[in-house]
């Protein structure tokens, strides 16, 4: 029945929606080129030869990303034909179509740099994220790097995404990612913030809401627990870098 179910929305996934998940040009990923630009930026490899590979990489998007920003070993795999249609149809390379696990599977031990999971783990029950986490510390090399982007559990507004999507299984806090990490060969994890990327007034002004809404979350975290809220990632999704 679950993979009935995947089957279904996910032969579907781009358009059985109110918004079409991809643009229909490159100008329309206009949008979220600010914020994928400062991931590729903050944390991937500093070397523009490492080999990335990105995991459930939809149309794309992040993909194009690195490629303009100097990138030159990247593959990404989706298993949404939709998806990788949207791909070709942007003429955005290095997408193919497959299964997550079996593309891992056919990945030598101790052979990529970097995977990015981007809005991916979520979708996996919690048996089956033990697998992948197990494949993707594989196929690191010794220093190498898993960038993930998730629906963050500690957020007010976490369900939104948790919930915003029929296929996802879970949500995730800093927390629970390390422990899930940390247990299973990676050496070192760090979370972040999803906040707003500032380029231009706007922008500028919903930083600005962000940081005053912030603090006030963080008196309210203090005002139960006595903990400051320093630490404390309250945006609706979060990045985790977890290091082999």
């Amino acid at each position: 029945m679950v993979a009935e179910y995947r089957t279904r929305i996910y032969n579907s996934y781009v358009n059985a929606r109110q918004q079409a998940l991809a643009p229909d040009s490159l100008a329309g990923l206009k949008p979220r080129l600010p914020m994928l630009q400062k991931l590729v930026r903050q944390h991937f490899p500093p070397d523009l030869n490492a080999t990335v590979l990105e995991l459930g990489c939809g149309h794309g998007a992040l993909i194009h990303v690195a490629r303009q920003m100097g990138y030159r070993n990247l593959q990404g795999v989706d298993g949404s034909p939709e998806q990788v249609a949207a791909a070709r149809r942007l003429k955005i390379d290095g997408v193919m179509q497959g299964d997550v696990m079996e593309t891992l599977s056919r990945q030598p031990d101790g052979s990529l740099d970097c995977v990015v999971a981007f809005d991916l783990i979520e979708h996996f029950t919690k048996n089956e994220l033990i697998g992948l986490v197990d494949e993707v510390c594989r196929v690191l090399r010794p220093g190498g790097r898993w960038i993930i982007h998730t629906p963050n559990g500690e957020s007010p507004f976490g369900m939104r995404i948790r919930y915003g999507d029929i296929t996802h299984e879970l949500a995730f806090t800093r927390t629970s990612l390390a422990q899930l990490l940390l247990s299973s060969g990676f050496s070192k994890v760090s979370c972040f913030e999803d906040q707003p990327v500032v380029h231009g007034i706007k922008s500028a002004i919903r930083w600005v809401l962000w940081k005053v809404f912030r603090n006030l979350l963080r008196l309210y975290v203090a005002a139960e627990t006595g903990d400051s809220g320093r630490e404390a990632i309250f945006s609706h999704n979060l990045i985790c870098v977890a290091f082999k």
